[in-house]
């Protein structure tokens, strides 16, 4: 079941092509792995398909999608989109994610509340709900973000770049969280963590202002070189990598 269809996307900003005739399908229960270098275009596409920039092209949603308007895909930002001296707690910030252009003064019921407090107990920040978000740690604040992310019950979830301002053990339980909700929705993750993300996506999107999609989480240097999505790699230990020399412009 499609998801999202994209088909003929170009973004621009002023004189400069972020995103050029990119054709993309997102299906239920995809977990894809976007990678590519610094300005190919990775947020501007993601951007795109929650369609906060303008672009050229067509998107469209798949019934599972259009049938939950409003909610149906959960976003998790880079941190630096969001205003962390807002006048609001930990428990608000995630309740936010209910809220609507239709009804942005939403009241939430006492479901909304139990599910934000489930929420903070699957990420461990049950104890600071009432901290303001100016006085808390950036992991802490990754998962807040993360719990708003989720807490309409998305078909579809996108993060970008969620594993940066978070330690070491929530990254794994990040990802372990990520395994599970995706036997129920499909994920599209943004990283510049090649090495831990091919370990844990089903399909790798090489964005560098055109797209190309791999139906594995395995790719080639060779396959890299004729998509001219250059990428540089190290990592340690036993995840499966490849490291890859400087791709010429073509």
């Amino acid at each position: 079941m499609t998801l999202v269809s994209i088909r003929n996307l170009s973004v621009k900003y002023g004189n400069y092509t972020a995103l050029e005739n990119v054709d993309l399908d997102i299906f239920d229960h995809d977990f894809i792995g976007i990678i590519g270098p610094n300005g190919g275009g990775k947020t501007s596409l993601v951007k795109a398909i929650m369609g906060t920039i303008s672009y050229t092209g067509n998107i469209s949603y798949g019934d599972e999608i259009n049938r939950v308007s409003g909610h149906a895909i959960g976003y998790l930002p880079q941190q630096n989109e969001f205003d962390h001296s807002f006048p609001i707690s930990v428990r608000e910030v995630i309740l936010s994610g209910l809220q609507s252009g239709k009804r942005f003064l939403r009241r939430y019921t006492s479901k909304d509340r139990q599910r934000a407090e489930s929420l903070m107990e699957m990420t461990g920040i049950q104890s600071i709900g009432d901290h303001p978000i100016g006085e808390i740690s950036g992991g802490q604040m990754q998962r807040a973000l993360l719990c708003r992310a989720l807490i309409s019950g998305p078909k579809l979830l996108i993060l970008d770049e969620p594993a940066n301002f978070v330690d070491n053990q929530f990254e794994k339980e990040l990802y372990d969280i990520l395994r599970k909700l995706n036997e129920q929705i499909a994920i599209v993750m943004v990283s510049h963590d090649i090495g831990t993300i091919t370990s844990i996506v089903k399909t790798i999107v090489c964005v560098n202002r055109r797209v190309h999609r791999h139906d594995s989480n395995e790719i080639t240097e060779e396959q890299l070189q004729n998509y001219n999505c250059p990428i540089q790699l190290i990592c340690h230990g036993e995840v499966p990598h490849t490291v890859l020399k400087k791709h010429d412009e073509k």
